[in-house]
């Protein structure tokens, strides 16, 4: 035993891997239909290995806590856009509410019990997640007018709060959010997160693996038993079907398969191969003849795969102007997103520059619409990484931008500017989708593992002084961190739902926000199967960072 703690503590990378695992299988655990989840688990499970006195370098829970708040805003940056001005208003009114609550609660709940300026402002730092006022709350414990020892006493009060409150604050709102918030609103979280994804896209979102069993166009074998087809040409034959858009892929003659040209002519009992709508092939198929099975002729390339408009020459056409020309010829439209939003369309629906057109055709024919229309924007595992860290780097840049108001420095931090730089480039791949890939898998990673590793370094550096705290503060402590941290979110949950009449899921993720509790953020995405929630963290988690920095000196002031 003495070997594997040495390791752990000489190697912290191994604690860190350790608290995944340990963390993973804790948010597993099911009693009855409730579960911790991920979040809570690694959280927990860091505050265990963490009694072993791990040191982890701060700047790893960063970098992974940097690409979790990029990866959201790339998620949502399309949707946050285009909400932006409708739904902005409410959610900064909640905010300001959740945040005046927070303040309120933690100065009555040390006025009452008798904590010091040091406790308080640890108290409030804690429960609500907010690092940044133990810097603002310490500056101004130094300005005041005390003994130096004094000061320093208050100032060391500050870590040892912070240290309990924040993992029972994080942990019960992380529980509390999804769990007790829907029921204060009469409301099934899944349930509201899949309609709301209805009326947004029209459809729910995929789960992995699974898809409709439904085939909107399909590729047929039969023998040409119509004379009217006979000695005619594909082009001719075609042509006559225009309005119907039916095309043939292949053909057999004499035994051989043929790959058709316009001028190739059919002959009597040659098989054909033939592409179009599922319910027409049903309902009109046998017209050319009876249907064969020739798993030889059928079986050729046939590609599903996105088009990114480009060309010039389409750009304003229509759909059916487009499907009338030869440039979509044996091609057919799954699908339209239009700036990261799938949509609608009718054969009069007009073509943008930087819609992207979801196909499936031959690979041939696949091949020549894409030439004409943009290019192909095909599946892969690769990052664009470039796009990633310049995101990173330059929101990082913009987010330590210092604006003094008050007296009051006001900083986004960095991690702050990397989410508003992944809204930002979010919505730029949408716009102009030549660039910045993010494929699924690297989405998981960067979201998922880059949360559990933040939230496990952090239970492995507080673990120790968690301990401490209790032993020093007792746990009379604990029981005001709930209080503190549940009753802002409380007022707030009511206020949005009964006063402001927001969704639900965007009230919820609203509310992560504003208390700037991000771990609750995947908590809420968890437990609705969504990532829904997100459209209402971006805003409030933004001016909330700024409210609460704002807090520490405010609330030294006032317990002053």
């Amino acid at each position: 035993m003495g070997y594997v703690v040495t390791a752990l503590r000489e190697n912290p990378e191994l604690a860190i891997f350790l608290t995944l695992a340990l963390g993973f299988l804790i948010g597993r655990v099911r009693i009855g239909s409730f579960s911790l989840g991920t979040v809570v688990g690694t959280l927990l499970a860091g505050v265990l290995v963490g009694q072993l006195d791990i040191q982890v370098p701060p700047i790893v829970k960063t970098v992974f806590f940097d690409l979790f708040l990029f990866t959201t805003g790339y998620k949502v940056g399309p949707q946050f856009f285009r909400g932006l001005r409708k739904d902005a208003l409410p959610q900064l009114a909640l905010t300001v509410v959740l945040c005046v609550t927070c303040l309120l609660s933690a100065w009555v709940a040390a006025r009452l019990l008798g904590y010091d300026v040091g406790t308080a402002a640890g108290l409030l730092a804690g429960a609500f997640t907010e690092s940044t006022v133990l810097g603002t709350a310490a500056d101004a414990i130094n300005r005041l007018d005390l003994p130096a020892a004094e000061r320093t006493a208050l100032a060391n009060n500050i870590p040892v709060a912070y240290a309990v409150t924040y993992l029972i604050g994080t942990a019960f709102v992380v529980w509390f959010l999804p769990t007790v918030g829907p029921r204060l609103m009469g409301v099934n979280l899944r349930e509201e997160a899949r309609k709301l994804q209805e009326q947004m896209v029209g459809a729910e979102e995929a789960e992995p693996g699974v898809q409709s069993a439904f085939q909107r166009f399909t590729v047929r074998a039969y023998r040409v038993a119509n004379d009217r087809m006979v000695n005619r040409t594909v082009a001719e034959l075609e042509a006559r079907t225009a309005d119907l858009r039916v095309f043939i892929c292949r053909i057999r003659h004499d035994g051989q398969i043929v790959e058709p040209t316009p001028t190739t002519v059919i002959h009597k009992d040659d098989v054909v191969a033939v592409i179009t709508r599922t319910e027409l092939l049903a309902s009109r198929g046998t017209e050319i003849g009876p249907e064969v099975d020739d798993r030889i002729l059928l079986d050729f390339p046939q590609e599903f795969v996105d088009v990114v408009v480009t060309n010039r020459a389409v750009v304003g056409k229509t759909l059916r102007e487009l499907a009338a020309s030869d440039l979509a010829r044996g091609v057919f439209l799954r699908g339209l997103v239009r700036v990261g939003q799938p949509m609608p369309f009718t054969p009069g629906t007009r073509i943008d520059r930087g819609d992207v057109l979801s196909v499936v055709g031959s690979r041939r024919d696949v091949a020549q619409a894409e030439k004409a229309i943009g290019y192909a924007d095909r599946e892969t595992v690769a990052t664009d990484m470039i796009f990633v860290g310049l995101g990173i780097v330059i929101g990082g840049l913009v987010g330590l931008l210092t604006v003094t108001v008050a007296g009051v420095p006001i900083t986004l931090t960095a991690s702050g500017g990397a989410l508003i730089m992944g809204l930002v480039f979010g919505w730029l791949r949408a716009v102009r989708p030549t660039f910045g890939r993010i494929p699924e898998a690297a989405r998981w990673v960067f979201d998922t593992v880059g949360l559990t590793v933040f939230i496990g370094v952090v239970g492995l550096s507080a673990g120790p002084s968690f301990v401490s705290g209790l032993q020093r503060s007792g746990a009379s402590l604990v029981l005001v961190g709930l209080v503190v941290a549940a009753l802002p979110h409380t007022v707030a949950i009511l206020f949005g739902r009964y006063v402001l009449r927001m969704n639900p899921v965007i009230l919820l993720g609203a509310c992560s926000g504003a208390g700037t509790v991000t771990a609750a953020l995947r908590a809420l995405q968890e437990e609705a199967h969504s990532k829904l929630p997100a459209l209402g963290y971006t805003v409030p988690y933004a001016l909330g960072n700024i409210l609460l920095t704002a807090w520490g000196p405010v609330i030294v002031a006032l317990m002053r």
